[in-house]
């Protein structure tokens, strides 16, 4: 696509005048949805834009532009939109039934695969979300070892709901709207990456039953985490007894065929799961061990947590995520993403350098992030991180000016991030890696005209 930029307009109205349909509809969504949108993340201002269909690497907008998408399916898509494995295991599905309300052989299919590729999972109970997933390891977690309380990290996202939803997002120590503090009393914050404060911690608070984490880091690696911390992380949690819950809803089957535990060889108690285990339908689970989802069987005399769920292994997820699992088990999805990503981190740095632009990219595996106003040493390696992973600087308040402004850039240029961020799939290409660059050069001298970068 190439840009609407003959006269001197803002960038406002230069994304107004590309997108017209777009407006035209998120004027009739107004009135319908909270802010027009469904998902905060959607939310763009001065109005989303609305996609049509979505092949691979790229999606069509229904104004007809072709826009490289690192959105991804919010993660969930590492094969990319439409990988015609997923899409005939629906299709046939589908004829077959949606919901028969009942069990199916699809779902133990499904299970296995999930048993076969990631090393915690004992056993499997599927659920509908990452949410839900994250919510049932944490009750598990109380009826098994019968303490009340949970330790999560700073910048860590494990879904909306109350009992981690809490110091998810900066400002860190803001309550969260809604959220009783009684809740919020059985939820205890510690930073990342402070193996003596987990220790600490645990050593003092007996009413604490489990630890979760995101195991590359809160928000897909925003302030990384790193092998050697997970590796104390399972040894303090092992020596106080209590259960470690790897939130894998981003990493499981996207790190590598068996999520970060297998990359990094340490086993949690339990394992989250959603995004590519479903792929991209919804669809989520809790893997683990078998005492610990023992706690879902209906055994005389014993604790049972209660677990209804209408659309907990729906055959049309099951099928999509058999389908994509089968695939993602030979491991080259993974190596492409991750390869992908890497070449575009390290060609976006080199345009920053070539350009002075104080901007620098930065992460690993199939992830990117920008840092704007960026000063200090440059990237060496894969291995670098801004300001030396310092939680105040990676994980600020967002600057809601540039981050709608550098999205209207971008899909000015044909393409499609998440904020500051992204991620690759295997169907992303050398030659997309080409056009990101530019397209990124292109907004940041749009930034820089409108006075914002």
């Amino acid at each position: 696509m190439t840009p609407t930029m003959t006269t001197p307009r803002t960038l406002v109205e230069r994304f107004a005048a590309e997108f017209p349909t777009s407006k035209r509809l998120a004027e009739r969504a107004r009135p319908v949805f909270p802010d027009g949108v469904t998902h905060d993340n959607r939310h763009l201002e001065p109005f989303p834009i609305y996609i049509d269909r979505a092949s691979g690497a790229h999606k069509w907008d229904v104004d007809g532009h072709r826009l490289l998408d690192y959105w991804v399916g919010h993660g969930a898509l590492l094969l990319g939109h439409s990988h015609p494995a997923v899409v005939e295991a629906v299709r046939e599905q589908a004829g077959r039934g949606t919901h028969p309300g009942g069990c199916h052989e699809r779902e133990i299919e499904w299970g296995r695969w999930v048993q076969q590729l990631i090393p915690s999972a004992e056993r499997v109970r599927f659920v509908s979300s990452g949410t839900e997933a994250t919510l049932m390891a944490l009750r598990l977690a109380r009826i098994y070892t019968g303490r009340p309380k949970v330790l999560k990290f700073t910048g860590h996202f494990h879904g909306w709901h109350d009992s981690l939803i809490p110091a998810a997002y900066a400002p860190h120590d803001v309550a969260v709207p809604g959220v009783p503090a009684e809740t919020t009393a059985n939820t205890v914050v510690i930073p990342p990456n402070d193996a003596d404060a987990v220790e600490t911690t645990l050593r003092k608070d007996d009413a604490i039953g489990c630890v979760i984490l995101e195991p590359t880091g809160g928000h897909w690696g925003q302030v990384p985490v790193r092998g050697a911390f997970l590796e104390a992380l399972r040894d303090i949690t092992a020596r106080h007894d209590r259960l470690l819950i790897f939130d894998e809803v981003i990493t499981g089957f996207r790190v590598s065929p068996g999520g970060a535990q297998a990359h990094y060889g340490i086993l949690p108690d339990m394992t989250t799961l959603a995004k590519v285990l479903a792929g991209g339908l919804p669809g989520g689970a809790v893997a683990g061990r078998a005492d610990v989802m023992g706690c879902l069987e209906h055994k005389a005399g014993a604790r049972k947590m209660k677990h209804p769920g209408t659309f907990n292994a729906n055959p049309l997820s099951a099928a999509a995520g058999v389908a994509a699992l089968q695939v993602v088990s030979t491991g080259e999805p993974n190596r492409r993403a991750n390869e992908t990503a890497k070449q575009l981190r390290r060609k976006l740095n080199e345009m920053f350098v070539r350009r002075g632009f104080d901007w620098v990219c930065y992460g690993e595996f199939s992830g990117w992030r920008l840092v704007p106003g960026y000063h200090g040493p440059r990237p060496q390696d894969d291995d670098f991180v801004p300001f030396g992973g310092e939680l105040a600087r990676l994980d600020a308040p967002r600057n809601n000016r540039l981050h709608h402004a550098f999205r209207q850039g971008t899909l000015l240029h044909g393409v499609d991030v998440w904020g500051l961020s992204g991620m690759t799939s295997s169907a992303h290409s050398e030659s997309d890696v080409d056009q990101t660059v530019a397209a990124m050069e292109g907004t940041v001298d749009l930034l820089k005209q409108e006075g914002i970068s």
